[in-house]
Order: C-alpha cells, then sequence, then structure tokens
C-alpha cells in the first residue's frame, strides 16, 4: 500500500473499503487484477480488515471521511467505477447515535454522488432492508409502498436515511445522467464482520465458542435471511458490469428464512456449544418502544433476470464459515 500520489491508471474506488463488505469487495477486486483506492475513515473499519499486498500499485489506502477527503475529485475522476459503502452501521450504534447516523449516511453520499456526477463515473450505492420498514408482507419487491416508523423512535433513523440516499441516488440518474445502481442489501454476514454493534450473527456465534448465555431478543420468532459476503460481493460485481443495472434497485440477500429463535438453536447444534438460550425483551435490549421487523425475506428475480445470480451458501455453511469450522 501506499499512502501518497494518485495511480496513474484507471482505478476503482470503494469508500468504507476497509470495512466488513468494503474489504471483502477490496480483496477480490485485488485478486482480479485491479487497482484499487480505499477512502475509510477507520470509525467502523479496520486496517486489519485489508488485504496485504506488496505490490504497491495496486492498493491504496486514505484514512479519511468521505467529506473531507482533500483528493475526492482527482480519485474520482481517474475511476473506473465507484462502490459507496462508507455507511453507519449496526443497530447498536443506530439507537446510541442517531445524530452520527443520520449524517454520516446523508452527507457522504451526497458528496459522492455530487462528485461522480460531475466527473460522469458509475457508481454503486448499498442501501438496506431497513428501507421495507414495518411493512408486515411476506417477502420485499423492489416496487413495494414502504413503512417507516415515526421520528421519535430513533431506530428508524437509519432506515429513513438509507431511504434518502437512494431518493437522492435517483434524482442524479433521472436529472444529471449520472449512471448510479441502487442496491438494497439483506443481511450480509460472514468472516470479518464484529458482533461490536449488534450483528446478530457474530453476536450468537462468540457466546456459543465461550459457553455463554445466547441472547435473543423479543419472542425470537422475528426471521431474517442471512446472506454470505461472497455472495453479496458477487453480486455487487455483476450489477457493477450490467450495462442495463443504472436507475435500478435490486434486493440482494439469500431467500432461505430463519427465526431467530431457530438461528440461535442451530448454532448451539453446529458449534457443539452448551449455550443456553435467553429471551430478552426488546425494552431490556434497547430503549422503550423499540420497534422490529418481523420479517425480512427478500424477492430476488429482478436480480436473476438482470445477471442471472442466485446466492450459493446455505445458512449451515454460513454459520461454520462464521465459527471457522471446517
Amino acid at each position: 500500500m501506499t499512502t501518497s500520489g494518485v495511480p496513474e491508471e484507471q482505478h476503482t474506488l470503494i469508500t468504507g473499503g476497509a470495512g466488513f463488505i468494503g474489504s471483502h469487495l477490496t480483496e477480490r477486486l485485488l485478486k482480479a487484477g485491479e487497482k484499487v483506492v480505499v477512502i475509510d475513515d477507520l470509525s467502523t473499519g479496520s486496517l486489519e480488515n485489508l488485504p496485504k499486498t506488496n505490490d504497491k500499485a495496486k492498493l491504496r489506502f486514505i484514512e479519511s471521511d468521505v467529506t473531507s477527503c482533500k483528493e475526492l475529485d482527482q480519485i474520482v475522476a481517474k475511476s473506473s467505477y465507484v462502490y459507496h459503502l462508507a455507511a453507519a452501521v449496526g443497530v447498536d450504534l443506530v439507537v446510541q447515535s442517531p445524530i452520527r447516523t443520520i449524517e454520516t449516511n446523508l452527507k457522504s453520499t451526497e458528496v459522492i454522488l455530487e462528485t461522480a456526477a460531475y466527473n460522469n463515473i458509475p457508481i454503486l450505492l448499498p442501501s438496506s432492508s431497513e428501507v421495507y420498514g414495518k411493512s408486515s408482507r411476506e417477502s420485499f419487491n423492489e416496487t413495494d409502498d414502504l413503512l417507516i416508523g415515526p421520528p421519535t423512535l430513533g431506530r428508524w433513523s437509519y432506515a429513513c436515511s438509507k431511504l434518502m440516499d437512494e431518493f437522492l441516488a435517483l434524482a442524479f440518474y433521472n436529472e444529471r445522467q449520472l449512471p448510479v445502481t441502487v442496491a438494497r442489501l439483506f443481511n450480509t454476514v460472514g468472516p470479518r464482520q464484529t458482533g461490536r454493534y449488534g450483528m446478530v450473527l457474530p453476536r450468537f456465534i462468540e457466546a456459543a465458542k465461550a459457553n455463554e448465555p445466547i441472547r435473543v431478543f423479543g419472542d425470537g420468532q422475528q426471521s431474517r435471511c442471512f446472506c454470505h459476503v461472497h455472495d453479496t460481493i458477487e453480486a455487487l460485481i455483476r450489477l457493477a458490469n450490467c450495462p442495463a443495472a443504472p436507475g435500478n434497485v435490486f434486493n440482494i440477500g439469500s431467500t432461505e428464512e430463519v427465526s431467530i429463535l431457530e438461528l440461535a438453536n442451530r448454532i448451539i447444534t453446529i458449534t457443539g456449544s452448551k449455550s443456553e438460550i435467553k429471551l430478552v425483551p426488546y425494552d431490556l435490549a434497547y430503549d422503550p418502544g423499540f420497534e422490529d421487523m418481523q420479517r425480512r425475506k427478500p424477492l430476488i428475480n429482478k436480480l436473476e433476470e438482470f445477471t442471472d445470480f442466485r446466492p450459493k451458501t446455505s445458512l449451515d455453511d454460513i454459520i461454520r464459515s462464521v465459527a471457522e469450522i471446517d
């Protein structure tokens, strides 16, 4: 890695590239022979996540917030593509720091879209399944109406900020002809993900491996679909290489649904843990009045139609991957 000088040849820019998903994307692109520039302020990412390389011309790291990066215009101008992964992450962080959540998402997205539009550089904006809010649908389609909770509950600040990111991105597409693609990610998991900000799978696995109680919030009947990070990265890259993708919104995720209570039990079985499961009311886990989505299953027909992509990794294999079990 080098921390000075802008590469003369074109590169791919990844904001938030030292984070969980960003670092896997960085690794994948480097293995494909691409040059990559990563901008990350390390607020939730880590240099340890970035792949080690002796070819200093291949990977450049800049420690900076997107909004204060002095070289941003130069870097974007020499990019062949931009993946904007810099964002606030995790329910715990959202609940504890709503101002940081809103400002991180909105300000960085506005700056990177403006810079990409000025230089006419294609960009992919990952969004979140959180934008579907409190909808009680069995599964979610990109054209569904969205039902987000009231502003008095800070839990919905993340969903609202990511939805505004989407509106802004598509406004740039329509008004400034910026080739931007929006991808709504559904519970991406895998190695390098930390439970520090409330991520459920690494939190459960860490407790199971230590034979400590696994804390399941609510009654545990809320369900999720977990997608391995390698599958998510494959989908993102396919969208980046799809000429018809810009101007569209795509769900990315697995369709293998599991209740959180069943997830805890499955982790105990696969890891051979002696952990017990402890149900914790939401009001004790978070603030009073906390609301959760009961289901979060994506319809991914559109993604398959545009890119011929389907996730390959089963939930059991995901658990083994995160728990580092052969």
